[in-house]
Order: C-alpha cells, then structure tokens, then sequence
C-alpha cells in the first residue's frame, strides 16, 4: 500500500488492542520511515479524536515502533515522537480510567526505564501526569473548600489574587520541562560541539528543533502572560495596602496627639487645685498599711434609762406584790388579801380606802391584783382607830 495520508489514518482507525494488530502496523510505519514527522503528525491527530480505550491502543503503537527504532539504532520515530510525546501523553491520560491511566504510567515508566526518550521528555511526560492529578485531587477537594484551606481562614482582600496564582502555578509547571526539551535539543543540533549528521536526518530534526523550539515559545508568552495578571493583582493589593497604611498612620497621630494635649491639661488642673489649697493643709498622703496606728473610739455617750421611776400610787402595789411572794402560794387556788391603809394615808387621802380594796388571786403561779367593786367603800371592820365623825360620813355615804 502506497503512503498516503488516508492510508496511514486508515490503518490507525483499524488497530486494536491485540499484539498482532500492534505490531502489523508498526511494521507497516516503521516501513515508510521517511515519513516518520508526517505520521507522527497524523498519529497524534488520530489520538486527540479517539476515545480513551482507542487511546491506550495508540500509546502502546507508539512504544512498539519507538523502541524498536531505538533498538536498531533508527532514531527517525524517537526524534519525531519527542516533541510531541508529552502532549499525547496528557491528552490520552486526561479524562481516563483509574486502570487505563495506570497503564499510560507503566508505559512511561519503561521508556524511562530503557532510555527510549531523553530525561527531559520524560520530565516533561512526568509532570503532565502529575499536572493532571493535582487537578483531579482539587476538584474533589473543591466540594469541601479551597485547597488552600477553608474559604473562610483567606481574607476577602487575597480573594483576587488566588485565581492568578493558581493558574502562573499550572503554566509554570508545564512551561519547565518544555524550555529544558527545546533547550537540550537545540544544544544538540546547533551546539558548538554537536555534529552535523547526513542532510535528510539532519533536516528532520531540524524540523523537529523547530517545533520543540515553537512549543517552548508559546508556553512562556502562556506564563508571562499570567504572571502579568499576577503582578496586576498584586498591584492592587498593594495600592489597597499603601492607601489604608496612610489613613492609619494619620489617626495615629492625631490619637497621639490628642492624648497628649489632655496628659497636659490634667496636669494643669491638678496644680491649679494644689495652688487653691490652705497653707496650714496638708496634702493627703496615702499610707502603706505598715505603721499605722488604729483610730481610738468615742466614748460612749451616756444615755438615760428608759424606765420612769416609780410613782406614790405604785407604792401600795409593790407593797402588796411584797407581802404576797413572803407567803407561800398554791397552785390553782386563789389567795385573798385585804390591802389595809393606815390611818395617816386616809387621813392624807379619804378616797383611798374603798380604791385599794383588792383581791389577790394566784393564777398559773403568777399573782394578780383584782378590786372588788360589789361595794363603793372597803370594810374596814371595827372602828380600826378611825375617828367618830369619819365613821358617820362614811356610814351616810355606804348607806344613800
């Protein structure tokens, strides 16, 4: 079959995942090798619109025929696969099954492991993969927060400065490995110890030095580009920063000043009111508790007693309250006592025989004085030493 573009995506869309399929077509590539760059182009072509298990059938072509290349020492296929190959990588380990992109792994891991592609390929190859599952590891982490912690622990004011520096991040990783291909590769070719090998293999990897050298430019203009956007941001920030840094250090000065003005006016009143004293005062001087001596009391101030002395009227009372605790009392019985006045107190007083007749009577031990009112006057018995005249009046009165 003639080299055709159509023959080539024909036999491409035809592999399967068997190993005869494989290696059928990549003997019929490895065959027009001449075209190595133009079936390296298709090849990746064919890979972008595949879907992902008809991937992993093209990763494993381009190891069947890159090692066989390497292991005949026919470096067309390997110098046209390396720029590229990171790339393709990516694109078929992207979107993936867990067990599909631990094949892509594997397969990476034995170019490394036999030197198929040089290190920075395979750097470059590396770093695409982990590109890949950091983005998978912060989407996930991404239903939880940020994966720089929490929402709530960034500022407000950092908030804008985070998509930037996420997005200089993923370049910046990227961008590395393929300035160190390019780099390496032109170091190669154009060095000034490197050796100009025949025309037709020469202006193969020229044209491969030619993309690899396209490859580096378009992702440093992607990562200088971001990281203008970054600086912009920062600038802001900055601007943001300087702004309220000004407006704080003047209230700081107007708060020092103010506090100063009022130390001064406190001092001037204080001594104002240290001027307006007396001479003979002096000032309160606060004591430390060691030597002082306690206040002696006032004496107490003499107060009269509240119980009034007693009365003449009382006198016949006490007297009689005398005579009754001299006589020994029963309980429950009540004692009768006549309280006779002497001549002289009716003498002095003539009411006072019928208003000091009184019964004495015992009740729960304690005496009680109680007066008979069954008879104006008292009976006073016998004459008792009372005059003639008094006895008649008194006899008249009892009587009317």
């Amino acid at each position: 079959m003639a080299y055709t573009d159509d023959a080539v995506l024909s036999k491409l869309s035809a592999l399967s995942e068997t190993s005869d399929s494989i290696v059928s077509v990549g003997q019929w590539i490895m065959f027009h090798r001449r075209h190595a760059d133009r079936t390296v182009q298709l090849w990746l072509q064919r890979l972008k619109d595949s879907p992902s298990h008809k991937r992993l059938n093209l990763i494993y072509l381009a190891n069947e025929v890159a090692q066989q290349t390497k292991a005949r020492r026919r470096e067309d296929f390997v110098v046209a696969f390396s720029p590229i190959m990171a790339e393709a990588v990516a694109t078929a380990y992207k979107g993936a099954s867990l067990d599909i992109q631990q094949r892509i792994q594997r397969v990476v891991d034995v170019w490394r492991d036999r030197n198929v592609f040089e290190e920075p390929i395979l750097e470059a190859m590396y770093a695409r993969i982990q590109e890949i599952n950091q983005a998978r590891g912060t989407a996930k982490t991404g239903l939880s927060g940020s994966i720089f912690g929490s929402s709530a622990s960034i500022p407000a004011e950092l908030a804008p400065l985070t998509a930037p520096q996420q997005n200089v991040t993923k370049l910046l990783l990227g961008m590395k490995s393929t300035v160190n291909a390019a780099n390496q590769e032109y170091d190669k070719l154009l060095g000034p110890d490197s050796t100009a090998p025949s025309a037709p293999v020469y202006a193969a990897r020229l044209s491969g030095l030619l993309k690899s050298l396209a490859q580096a430019e378009g992702a440093v203009d992607q990562c200088v580009k971001a990281r203008r956007e970054l600086v912009a941001a920062l600038q802001k920030a900055l601007d943001t920063n300087r702004n309220a840094l000004i407006s704080e250090e003047d209230q700081l000065e107007t708060f020092v000043r103010r506090r100063m003005e009022v130390e001064d006016k406190k001092t001037e009143v204080e001594r104002a009111i240290m001027a307006g004293l007396p001479a003979d005062d002096e000032p309160y001087i606060p004591s430390n508790g060691f030597n002082d001596q306690p206040v002696p009391e006032p004496d107490r101030p003499e107060v009269e007693a509240l119980t009034p002395p007693p009365t003449e009227q009382d006198v016949p009372e006490q007297r009689a309250s005398l005579s009754n605790t001299e006589q020994p009392s029963s309980a429950g019985l009540a004692q009768e006592a006549t309280l006779q006045p002497t001549t002289e107190d009716i003498a002095t007083n003539p009411g006072l025989a019928a208003a000091y007749k009184s019964v004495v009577t015992a009740v729960n031990g304690s005496k009680k004085r109680k007066l008979d009112d069954s008879n104006d006057f008292p009976d006073l018995g016998e004459d008792d030493g009372i005059d003639s005249d008094v006895a008649e009046i008194l006899r008249r009165d009892s009587g009317s």
